[in-house]
């Protein structure tokens, strides 16, 4: 029998979609959600989905997954088997300047979709959670089976939250779930918010980028497709439960109830006036620095150990940094006519 659709929700967002595409190209009926909020321009969303409509598969709803209803009648509609869990509010400084809407993109909207995977039999749900977990802790590489227990913003608690929601859903339910912390994702496509993109275009429009800390932070940059197969790899294999699990002595990243979290980084830390450096070569013109003080909610340095998704499912990113930030430029000065 044939597999359901596939329900992508995020589709309009960055990474997500990457995911619907690579679902798409290997014949998976995909259905995407998004609420094509105004956090950024929503011109760059519609852009993607309109890229996305020209596969045959895809389908498409607006709505507000935070809304129980909507949300009901969305699973209803679609009746997915597997669901792929890529919306919320991003951003750590979005996250101080608006904790309400953080709360209610990644809280909110998370319990709805657990719940109505939940009551349609969903065989596995794939969400994504994020490097900011670790906080404060600054023992490196960051491993799953560390404590996540000092959050430095909202954002990074709402994250945490939502794995703590998950295996609450898991140990209950018995809904299998994968949590997947994302490392500082760039690439075509990628969010005007982010540094990658605020560079670059600082660089072309020849206006000062700021480098917060005096460029003293390191950076586990990931490649997005390198992301997107990790999300494709991971949801092909269900969690199950762990049979060696000790409540005793619990293992972080698993349980006796269908529940993993697995880190996707590129596992190669790097300085940030190197990625500058980088950047810099690829256009072809030098940026101006604008120093600034630390950010609150910032970190000095990220570095995923990936020893268990390389364990479990058979893959670690792979893309060198500088191959693809040639991809970005060329995709940004495609998109916006450079």
């Amino acid at each position: 029998m044939a597999s359901k659709a596939v329900l992508v929700t995020g589709a309009a967002g960055f990474i997500g979609m990457q995911v619907c595409e690579r679902l798409l190209a290997r014949g998976e009926a995909v259905v995407g959600v998004d609420s094509l909020t105004p956090y950024y321009d929503p011109a760059l969303k519609r852009a993607r989905l309109n890229y996305l409509k020209q596969h045959a598969g895809f389908g498409f709803y607006e709505s507000d997954l935070a809304d129980p209803k909507a949300t009901e009648a969305v699973f209803d509609a679609i009746k997915p088997d597997r669901v792929v869990h890529l919306a919320a509010q991003p951003g750590v400084r979005a996250s101080i300047d608006d904790p309400f809407a953080c709360i209610r993109a990644n809280c909110d909207a998370f319990v709805c979709v657990l719940e109505y995977s939940r009551r349609h039999d969903v065989k596995h749900l794939v969400y994504a959670s994020s490097s900011s977990v670790y906080g404060a802790n600054r023992t490196l590489p960051y491993a799953t089976h560390q404590p996540v227990d000092h959050p430095v913003s909202l954002y990074a608690a709402s994250k945490k939250a939502n794995e703590l929601m998950a295996h609450t859903y898991a140990h209950v339910h018995g809904l299998p779930v994968t949590g997947l912390r994302f490392f500082t994702v760039y690439g075509p496509w990628g969010r005007p918010d982010m540094a990658v993109y605020l560079f670059t275009r600082a660089i072309f429009e020849n206006t000062p980028i700021r480098i917060f800390n005096d460029g003293n932070m390191r950076r586990d940059f990931t490649y997005v497709d390198d992301i997107a197969e990790g999300v494709l790899r991971t949801l092909d294999r269900p969690a199950a439960p762990d049979p060696t699990w000790n409540p005793e002595r619990p293992e972080a990243a698993t349980s006796s109830a269908p529940y993993r979290v697995y880190n996707i980084g590129n596992n190669q830390p790097v300085k940030l006036l190197d990625f500058v450096a980088t950047l810099e070569s690829i256009i072809g013109k030098p940026a101006i620095r604008d120093f600034r003080p630390m950010q609150a909610g910032d970190v000095l340095e990220t570095c995923a150990d990936i020893s268990a998704l390389q364990r479990d499912v058979g893959f670690s990113p792979s893309t060198p940094l500088a191959e693809g930030l040639r991809r970005f430029v060329d995709w940004y000065r495609g998109y916006h006519g450079v």
